[in-house]
C-alpha cells in the first residue's frame, strides 16, 4: 500500500498535502487532455513542467514555456509514460529554474518511528539521472537540514513507513518542495553511511526482520564528507551515449577513505540491455576539500578499457570552479558544456609528442 500511494506521483501529492509537507505549485489530479492542461497551466504560471503520474526517472517529463508548446509536448509526455509505465496519465507542476536537487535518507520500524539521516545533495544529473552525490550538502545550514529532515519524516509517517527510503526535495533560495520519494535503497545510500557512521542496509534488514529502531534522532549527527561518483558505460563527449563492448583491463583505486561498490571484472561483457552503471566510487574525508581530492585522485587511479566511460567528465568536475564552491543546481551540465568536450585526446597527443622528443 505504501509503495502504491508513493509510486502514483499525483497520489503521493494529496498525502504530502494533507500532512503539511510543502509541495510545488500545481495540481494533485492527472489531467485528461491538453485542453484541461492548458487550462491548469494558465491558472498556476508558465513555464509548466509536465510529469508522468505513474513513473519517475525522467520519464513523461516536458517543460513547457508557453501555451503554443503545451499540446505536442502533452501528447508527446503521455506517449512516452504509456511506453514505460503502461499509464499515459500527466499532472502539472510549476517549473523552478535551477534548483538544487537534495533528498533526505529515512527510515521506519514496526513500532511507528521514523528517524532521518540528513541529506544528500544530487543536483549534477543528466536527464534526470543522477551523476554526483554527495553527503552533507554544501549548502545547507543545521537548522534548514532539521527543517527538511522533519518534512520528510513527516512524509514517512503519512504512509506508514517501513525499511529504508528516500524522500526528495527541490531547494531554491531557503525554500525547498516535495518532489517525490522512493520507496527503497538508492544507489547513493553509501555517501549517508560513511558521513553517518551507519550501516543501512543491515538496519533495514533488522527492521524487515522486526526490530526496533535503538537509535534517538538526537545521536544522528553527520562527521565530514562523503562523495559518490556513478561510473557509467556511457560516452560524455557524445551526451552520455551509451557504450558496449568486452572490458578488456580494469584498475580500481584504493586507499584510505576510497570504497568501490561494483561488479565489473576483466573480461566482462557490458551489452545494451542493462542499466549503464558500471560501479560506484565513493570517497570519504574530514573536508568537502578533502572529499574533492581523493575523488581526483581516485578517478586518476581508475583505469576501465574497451569501452567508454564517463570517469573524464567527473575528473573534469573535479577541477571545476563553481563544483568546488559548492554552486550547484539541476542545470549545472546545461551551464558547463565544456565539461564534456574531448580534450583527452589532444592531452594524450601532447604526452605522446614529449614522451617520442625525449625517446630523440
Amino acid at each position: 500500500e505504501t509503495i502504491e500511494a508513493m509510486g502514483d506521483k499525483t497520489e503521493a501529492r494529496r498525502r504530502m498535502q494533507a500532512a503539511g509537507v510543502p509541495i510545488v505549485p500545481g495540481v494533485t489530479d492527472a489531467v485528461a487532455d491538453p485542453d484541461e492542461a492548458e487550462t491548469v497551466a494558465g491558472e498556476i504560471g508558465y513555464p509548466v513542467l509536465l510529469k508522468a503520474a505513474a513513473g519517475g526517472g525522467g520519464k513523461g517529463m516536458r517543460v513547457v514555456e508557453d501555451s503554443a508548446e503545451l499540446a505536442r509536448a502533452f501528447e508527446a509526455a503521455s506517449r512516452e509514460a504509456l511506453a514505460a509505465f503502461g499509464d499515459g496519465s500527466i499532472y502539472l507542476e510549476r517549473f523552478l529554474d535551477a534548483p538544487r536537487h537534495i533528498e533526505i535518507q529515512v527510515m521506519g520500524d514496526r513500532f511507528g518511528k521514523v528517524l532521518h539521516f540528513g541529506e544528500r545533495e544530487c543536483s549534477i544529473q543528466r536527464r534526470h539521472q543522477k551523476l554526483i552525490e554527495e553527503a552533507p550538502s554544501p549548502v545547507l545550514t543545521p537548522e534548514l537540514r532539521a527543517r527538511m529532515g522533519a518534512a520528510a519524516v513527516k512524509a514517512a509517517e503519512a504512509v506508514d513507513y517501513l525499511g529504508a527510503g528516500t524522500v526528495e526535495f527541490l531547494y531554491k533560495d531557503g525554500e525547498f518542495y516535495f518532489l517525490e520519494m522512493n520507496t527503497r535503497l538508492q544507489v547513493e545510500h553509501p555517501v549517508t553511511e560513511l558521513v553517518y557512521g551507519v550501516d543501512l542496509v543491515e538496519m533495514q534488514l533488522r527492521v524487515a526482520g522486526g526490530e526496533p529502531l535503538e537509535l534517538s534522532q538526537d545521536a544522528i549527527v553527520p562527521s565530514g564528507h562523503a562523495m559518490e561518483c556513478r561510473i557509467t558505460s556511457e560516452d560524455p563527449h557524445q551526451g552520455f551515449l551509451p557504450s558496449t563492448g568486452r572490458i578488456d583491463y580494469v584498475r580500481l583505486p584504493a586507499g584510505p577513505g576510497v570504497r568501490w561498490d561494483g561488479g565489473i571484472i576483466n573480461g566482462f561483457e557490458v551489452g545494451l540491455h542493462y542499466d549503464p552503471l558500471l560501479g560506484k566510487l565513493i570517497v570519504y574525508a574530514p573536508t568537502r576539500e578533502a572529499a574533492i581530492r581523493r575523488m581526483a585522485r581516485a578517478l586518476d587511479e581508475m583505469v576501465i578499457r574497451g569501452l567508454e566511460t564517463c570517469v573524464p567528465f567527473h575528473r573534469r568536475v573535479m577541477d571545476e570552479g563553481d563544483f568546488r564552491a559548492g554552486d550547484l543546481s539541476i542545470r549545472y551540465l546545461e551551464d558547463h558544456p565544456d565539461l564534456m568536450e574531448g580534450e583527452e585526446a589532444e592531452a594524450i597527443l601532447e604526452a605522446a609528442a614529449v614522451t617520442a622528443a625525449l625517446l630523440e
